[in-house]
Parts: C-alpha cells; structure tokens; sequence
C-alpha cells in the first residue's frame, strides 16, 4: 500500500488530515494538551479530580413572549421567534477537585469573539450567591501555570484551607 502525505490526504478528499486522528488519539478525551498536561499532572500528584462532570446552571431558560424577530444564518430576512425557547446558559469546568473544593479552567488562546469571559463572570455571580464555601479558582493559560496552581493546591490541602 503506498504511503501518502497530508497533503495527497487532503486532495483526494479527505476532510482531516492524517495527523488530526493521531492526535485526537494522542489526547484522549481530552480536547486540547493543555487539558491533558493538567490531567497527567493531577494524575501525579495524586490529586482526586474530575473532568468535565460538574454543570453549572448559570441562567433558566424562558420562553421570550415579546415580539422577537432575527436574523436568519444565510438568509436575507428575519425570522419571526416570538415565543420561542430561550436556551439556559451553562458552564462546564474543566478540572473539579473531587476531595478539596477548587476549580480549573485550562485557557490557551482565547479569540476576541469568545463568550468565555462573560460566561466566567456569570459563574463568578453563580458561586458567589450560592452561599456555599467559595472554591478556589485557577485559570492557567500553559504548562507552567498549570504546574503554579498545582503548587498552590497541593499547599491549600497541606493546609487545610480547601
């Protein structure tokens, strides 16, 4: 069978490249390296953590009785929504300590148009109001601020704190 490169994959039709499947392999569950650095590590250390379990409802859904018309994806003309389902809007931690209360949310880059910041803000509120014990909260944007909040947690546990 002859050998062919991303290239020829993607040529004859193929809609990812060959590397694509090895890394989706490479990764596992996880869906970017930084998730699967911070879970090897979690792993090392023998911190108890779980990924991607926790959901956090952050705002009810409702149905919008009003007149709400809007735009179509393709289309030239409005759609008329009046009464339509409004989606609640949800968060889903990365990381969840399963032993200590702490949160991580891996961030590499992060687009301009991303709604992370204000979901983050929602779920700052979200916990906030909840009146429960606060969690300590990390947003690493790489491995060396992965490893700094591991540091951190593993001396938050050391002393009780969390």
């Amino acid at each position: 069978m002859p050998r062919h490169s991303n290239r020829a994959k993607q040529r004859a039709g193929s809609q990812t490249p060959a590397r694509a499947t090895a890394r989706k392999r490479e990764l596992g569950r996880y869906k970017s390296s930084l998730e699967k650095y911070c879970a090897d590590r979690l792993s090392e250390l023998g911190i108890s953590f779980a990924y991607e379990e926790a959901e956090f409802t952050l705002q009810e859904g409702f149905n919008y009785e009003g007149e709400y018309w809007k735009m179509t994806p393709k289309g030239k003309e409005l759609l008329n929504k009046t009464g339509n389902a409004v989606l609640p809007i949800k968060y889903t931690p990365d990381f969840v300590g399963r032993d200590h209360n702490w949160i991580i949310e891996t961030k590499g880059y992060t687009p301009s148009q991303h709604t992370f910041p204000l979901r983050w803000k929602l779920f700052l509120n979200y916990l906030y109001k909840e009146n429960k014990p606060l969690p300590a909260l990390f947003i690493p944007k790489n491995k060396f601020q992965v490893d700094e909040c591991l540091n951190i947690i593993k001396d938050l546990i050391k002393n009780g704190q969390i």
